[in-house]
Formats: C-alpha cells, sequence, structure tokens
C-alpha cells in the first residue's frame, strides 16, 4: 500500500508569555494529550472526509472557503496549488474547537505534513511550522507563531520570537528559537479548564494588534513586560519552583486582562482556580471563552472549585510529541490508522 500515511499532531496549552508570539515575544508552552490525525492515500479526485461528510474537488472553485467543516484541509490544498490532486484526506480531531488550545493549527500541521510526504517533500520541522502559520494567517485567522511550533515539535518549550513581529512574506521570516524544557523537568502541575464557550482568537487579537501597530506605548511596555514574565517563568520551570511560576502566570493575567484581553467565563473560572488553591491561573491562550491553564500540585480541590463555577471540561496537557508521519504499508496499520481517527472525531470536536 505505498503512498498511504498516517500523521498526527498535538494541540498546545500556553502556561506563560503568550499571546507575545504576535509581538516578537518569548512564550513556554506545552503540548496537549488531544490530537489531529489524517489518514492520505491515492483517489480518483481531491477527496475529504470527516465525521462522516465527504466533500470532492471538482475544481479550484471547489477550494473556496466557506466557513464549513472542509475549510483547513481547503486553505492547504490551495496554498500547494491542489485543485486537481488524486488523493483522499480522512480526518479526526479531539482538540476541543473554538477553546484556546490549537485545534486549526493541529489541523493545519497534520493535513500538511501528510500532503508533503505523499509528494515525497521532506522539509525540515521549523519549514513545516513557518508554512503551516502562513496558510492560518492567509486564509483562516489572525495568529502568532506558538501554535504552529508547538504542533509540529510538541513537549514543552520555551520559544523566543523575536524579529517575528511584523509579519513577513512566506520564506522571509526568521525561524523562531526552540528550547525544549522537556528533559529538565520532573512533574508538570497543571490542569485545563475549558468554558464551555467558543470563541475566535481574531476577535480578542485584533483589536489589541492594531493598537501595537499605531505604536500604542501601553501595550509595547504590557508586551516587553510578558515577555521578559516568560523568561523568568522559564527559570522557575526548570528549579521547579511552582510558587514563583504562578505569581508569574497571575501577573501574565492581569495585563492581558487589563487590555482587555479576557472574558467574563475566563474570569470566572481563574478566580476558582486561585480559590480553590491554585499557585496560579491564566488563559491559555486568546481570552473571550475557550480555556483556563490552572497550576497546582493538588488538582482535586482546584478541579472542584472550577467545575463547581461552570467549567464543562477538564484536561491534562503533557509534554507529547509533535507532528509525525507514519507510512501506512498493510491493511493492520491502516485499520489502526482508521481506528485513532475515528476516536478522535466528533461533531463536537472536529475542525
Amino acid at each position: 500500500m505505498s503512498g498511504v500515511f498516517f500523521c498526527t499532531a498535538p494541540g498546545r496549552a500556553g502556561i506563560i508569555g503568550n499571546p507575545t508570539d504576535m509581538y516578537g515575544g518569548s512564550v513556554v508552552s506545552c503540548s496537549t494529550q488531544e490530537r489531529a490525525a489524517v489518514l492520505i492515500e491515492p483517489a480518483g479526485k481531491l477527496t475529504f472526509n470527516v465525521a462522516g461528510e465527504t466533500y470532492v474537488v471538482q475544481d479550484e472553485s471547489h477550494l473556496e472557503l466557506d466557513g464549513g467543516y472542509f475549510d483547513v484541509a481547503k486553505a492547504v490544498c490551495d496554498f500547494l496549488e491542489l485543485s486537481d490532486a488524486k488523493f483522499s484526506l480522512t480526518w479526526g480531531c479531539n482538540v476541543p474547537f473554538g477553546a484556546g488550545l490549537s485545534s486549526s493549527s493541529a489541523m493545519i500541521v497534520s493535513i500538511l505534513s501528510a500532503v508533503l510526504a505523499f509528494q515525497g517533500r521532506d522539509h525540515n520541522l521549523y519549514y513545516r511550522a513557518e508554512m503551516a502559520r502562513h496558510i492560518e494567517l492567509h486564509y483562516l485567522v489572525l495568529c502568532g507563531y506558538q501554535d504552529p511550533y508547538m504542533c509540529t515539535f510538541g513537549g514543552i518549550n520555551y520559544m523566543d520570537f523575536r524579529e517575528k513581529q511584523f509579519y513577513r512574506s512566506f520564506g522571509e521570516e526568521p525561524y523562531t528559537t526552540m528550547e525544549s524544557l522537556t528533559p529538565y523537568l520532573s512533574s508538570f502541575p497543571f490542569v485545563l479548564a475549558n468554558t464551555g464557550v467558543q470563541r475566535s482568537s481574531a476577535t480578542v487579537h485584533k483589536p489589541i494588534r492594531e493598537r501595537w501597530l499605531e505604536g500604542d506605548r501601553e501595550v509595547v511596555r504590557n508586551y516587553n513586560r510578558i515577555s521578559h514574565l516568560a523568561r523568568m517563568g522559564k527559570r522557575a520551570m526548570l528549579a521547579e519552583d511552582w510558587e514563583e511560576l504562578g505569581g508569574l502566570m497571575i501577573e501574565n493575567h492581569h495585563i492581558q486582562r487589563d487590555m482587555g484581553g479576557s472574558g467574563p467565563e475566563n474570569e470566572r473560572l481563574i478566580r476558582a482556580a486561585l480559590a480553590g488553591g491554585a499557585l496560579g491561573a491564566k488563559l491559555s491562550g486568546a481570552g473571550g471563552g475557550g480555556t483556563i491553564i490552572a497550576l497546582t500540585e493538588d488538582p482535586e480541590p482546584v478541579i472542584a472549585a472550577v467545575r463547581e463555577a461552570g467549567a464543562t471540561r477538564i484536561l491534562y496537557p503533557k509534554p507529547s510529541p509533535g507532528v509525525y508521519v507514519t507510512p501506512i504499508r498493510n491493511a493492520k496499520q491502516r485499520t489502526a490508522a482508521e481506528d485513532e481517527i475515528q476516536q478522535r472525531a466528533s461533531q463536537e470536536d472536529f475542525h
């Protein structure tokens, strides 16, 4: 069964420093156990399959985005000019949609990597992360660099985004500096609490981004401070000084909240987490809903508190692998790939 590939990529949760990945700053982030999964194989027409729905691309016009289930695959294939390609993509994703955990980036990274493998194109991880980010920005939503890099590399990483704040053309950007913290941590005391409110990161990021581009001194000063908090957070994590890190996370969140980057649902869960004993709590991504991340060495009281405050789902971030592609060589491997896609697909979570 040559030419058949299975690909999977994780979501991510920002620990500290976000959203300065849009402003040349620094971020510490962790991958999630939840992932996107894709199977690519030869077909008579370019075909997309997800959650029991099928879409056949007849010509270039069929790759126009319409806000539906297939937009991520359309975006990748349109960017690569593949309207006449002959392969089928089948995918599932259990990274919650609209939750600030990078479901769209996980899907883009996994679909893109599967297509590149199918084409025999062997690009390094940095190149793939930059391509994925370019596709997401220009086809789907205003975004930074944390998401595609984390979905590509996985693990726990300190990332430096210097000289990447002005969004150059694809191929002209310097690469992000990626530093893995995974080998140095013996514990990882975090939980995620989802508000149950889906949100678009663009609605949160755009007004603040416009202020920054206009040279608003408050925004510039605040994001310089958050970048510094991420550098200090890296040191605290390596020392496993959780009290120090918790304080830095709280300051990170207060700055972003005071600029309008949070939301009532986020604030309710953050207050509940801290009241339940969390050492720190903040947004895991953009606000306006989505998910918060709490730092706690005693998770049960914190989980009980955020559930009481309305959390609809509790997740446990874990330094899981980044994107990887597996050639499918026999029927047993194909069945296993289909089973994993089915397990990760649902009408609620796929994107």
